[in-house]
């Protein structure tokens, strides 16, 4: 049963539970119009900033309460996910130069991962940071398939893998290889599990738009692969977990939110394709969402689990 009365009209109840998830007298904002594939919202808790990418305008752009939206980065390599790794720093997915980068403290770069057994990536996708500082990323072809979001160019692994990397090491190794189109990734609360979106559906009538869940064995390997939730409309693209372990992603409609058990608890209308979303502010408690030309935001009941 869909329910919005007596709260603003962008939520929609589906499961009791979802009451103690939302503030029902908070309201979706539009901070930001005028990109043309917003993606990979990063949210920089000790400066109070959030960082987005925009893809085929091949730039990054910043947004401060208060203030006026300026330029991050750009040229960016058609950046699309972000994150940040457990010492604050900046870690990017370039479609552009298909490869996976650090920004330093002093703003220089730091090329992590750029081939896979001598082969290029097809475009890293999406980034997240697991506590041991291991760097876990998607690879679909999405910057490789045309001009747009990247550099249209061959793809020469012959796969759409997720990859391990030890920056510390250089270590690299294939964590899932049975995707089609491996695209957002975060891990749960306590790290044992790892959720991972499928977006085939994107070139593909009846492709997959699901998120699959794996147990995490060893903190290297992943285990027991199976589907979490099928998302509709649209697809699952990023997502996040909030400190109850809640799941909340990216869908056509807005953005979706799961219980850890795969129940979908309500949805937040969003009047554009929702790309990302990540958690912010000083509480993180504010839910920064990237949909298609604008950057919009949304106060909720719920804390962002990710780190710093």
């Amino acid at each position: 049963m869909i329910e919005t009365a007596g709260m603003a009209s962008e939520f929609e109840i589906w499961d009791e539970r979802f009451r103690h998830c939302i503030i029902g007298n908070a309201w979706v904002e539009k901070l930001h119009g005028g990109m043309r594939w917003s993606e990979g919202p990063v949210y920089f808790a000790d400066g109070q900033y959030l960082v987005w990418s925009d893809i085929p305008n091949n730039r990054m752009l910043r947004w401060v309460e208060g203030s006026a939206v300026s330029v991050f980065r750009q040229p960016s390599n058609n950046t699309n996910g972000n994150t940040r790794d457990r010492q604050g720093r900046l870690v990017s997915c370039e479609h552009g130069a298909r490869r996976v980068t650090r920004t330093e403290p002093d703003g220089t770069l730091t090329v992590l991962v750029d081939r896979f057994g001598g082969k290029r990536f097809n475009s890293p996708n999406d980034v997240v940071v697991r506590s041991d500082d291991t760097v876990w990323f998607s690879d679909p072809p999405y910057g490789s398939l045309s001009d747009y979001e990247g550099n249209r160019g061959e793809l020469e692994y012959g796969g759409c893998f997720v990859f391990r990397l030890d920056p510390r090491t250089g270590s690299l190794e294939v964590v899932a290889d049975d995707f089609d189109k491996p695209n957002g990734i975060a891990f749960s609360v306590d790290e044992s599990k790892l959720y991972i979106a499928d977006t085939g559906g994107s070139h593909r009538k009846n492709g997959n738009h699901h998120i699959r869940v794996f147990d995490v064995i060893d903190g290297r390997r992943l285990a027991n692969g199976r589907v979490f939730a099928e998302v509709s409309p649209g697809l699952a693209d990023g997502l996040r977990i909030d400190t109850d372990g809640n799941i909340w992603t990216s869908a056509g409609d807005g953005v979706h939110c799961y219980s850890p058990e795969g129940d979908l608890l309500g949805k937040i209308r969003i009047p554009e394709i929702v790309s990302n979303l990540t958690f912010g502010g000083p509480k993180r408690n504010r839910l920064f969402i990237t949909a298609t030309t604008s950057l919009y935001a949304v106060y909720v009941a719920k804390n962002g689990a990710q780190v710093p």
